[in-house]
Formats: C-alpha cells, sequence, structure tokens
C-alpha cells in the first residue's frame, strides 16, 4: 500500500531550504563529534597520566621525568583548547567544522602520546590506549582529515578570496 506513494518534501512547504537544512544539520553534527573527540582525548590523557603515576623506571615514577611533564602539558593545553572550540561551537553551530578539526586534532595526538608514554603495553590488546589510537585513526577517516575541514571553514569564511583584505587591514592579501 505504501510503496506507490509519491516522495513528499520534508519541511514547512515545497519552498523549503532544503540544502540549508541539511548544512545546519551537519554543523550541528560536527560540533557533536567535536565533543566526542575531546571527550575521548581527555579520557585518554587522564588514563596516561594515571599510568605515568604510577609506573617506574630507574627507581622512580616516570611521571616525575621533566621531558614526561612537559610532554602531558602539551597535551592537556591541546586538549582545552579543542575543549573551548566544542564549547564555542555549542554556541555557534556554524563552528562546528573547525571544532571538529580542533577535536580530531586532539585526539590524533592525546592517543599516539599515550601509546609512546605507555610503552610496549600501550600497543596490546590487553591495554586500551590503542583503542584510542584507532579510534583517533578511523574518525580522520570518516570525517575528513584536519587540514581539509580547515581549509573548507577558511574557504566558507572568505579568508582566501581574491581581494580580502588582510587581518591587519593595511592591505590586499594577495592569492
Amino acid at each position: 500500500e505504501g510503496a506507490d506513494r509519491p516522495a513528499e518534501l520534508l519541511g514547512a512547504d515545497e519552498a523549503a531550504d532544503v540544502p540549508g537544512v541539511l548544512a545546519a544539520a551537519g554543523a550541528g553534527v560536527a560540533t557533536l563529534l567535536a565533543a566526542e573527540a575531546v571527550g575521548a582525548a581527555s579520557c585518554a590523557l587522564d588514563r596516561t597520566v594515571e599510568y605515568v603515576r604510577g609506573r617506574e623506571q630507574f627507581g622512580r615514577a616516570i611521571g616525575s621525568f621533566q621531558a614526561v611533564k612537559h610532554r602531558l602539558a602539551d597535551l592537556y593545553v591541546r586538549v582545552q583548547a579543542a575543549r573551548s572550540a566544542a564549547y564555542y561551537a555549542a554556541w555557534d553551530p556554524a563552528e562546528g567544522g573547525l571544532a571538529l578539526a580542533q577535536g580530531l586534532e586532539a585526539l590524533r595526538v592525546v592517543a599516539g602520546e599515550a601509546v609512546q608514554l605507555h610503552g610496549g603495553i600501550g600497543f596490546t590488546w590487553e591495554h586500551e590506549a590503542h583503542l584510542y589510537f584507532k579510534r583517533a585513526a578511523a574518525d580522520e577517516l570518516l570525517f575528513g582529515p584536519v587540514h581539509a575541514l580547515r581549509a573548507h571553514a577558511a574557504e566558507r569564511a572568505g579568508l582566501f578570496a581574491v581581494g580580502a583584505t588582510s587581518p591587519s587591514g593595511d592591505g590586499v592579501v594577495a592569492v
């Protein structure tokens, strides 16, 4: 009975802006995916911090070494920057693509460092660090490389358009 029904346009009327509605939904989805990536990056970082606090080498916790502290501090800053981008995108969903780029990059870098800081166990089936790494790789394959997401956002904003003025307002950006 329903197989012979003609298709109906979803929306208020036939003049509905279907591409605009799909684009708006895409921005919202990108925002949600950015938040998910930030959550995964944060969790991977938390687990890595916990591991380096307890893992001993040369008679002391590896987390007490200055090089490890610096690496963890850099990861923390990266996660917090991605979190800020996701919060901003939640406020303005049009920025979802940039937030997704930031979140995916944070997840990829944190997951890679987590595997490194866990040592040999980080990429074994006995430890979950490799799962974050695989998730980061899969997400970037699914949603596009970070540089492409940023390039799309820059193009949409007209940053590199012919005749665009420089941020300082002192002239024209050469293209």
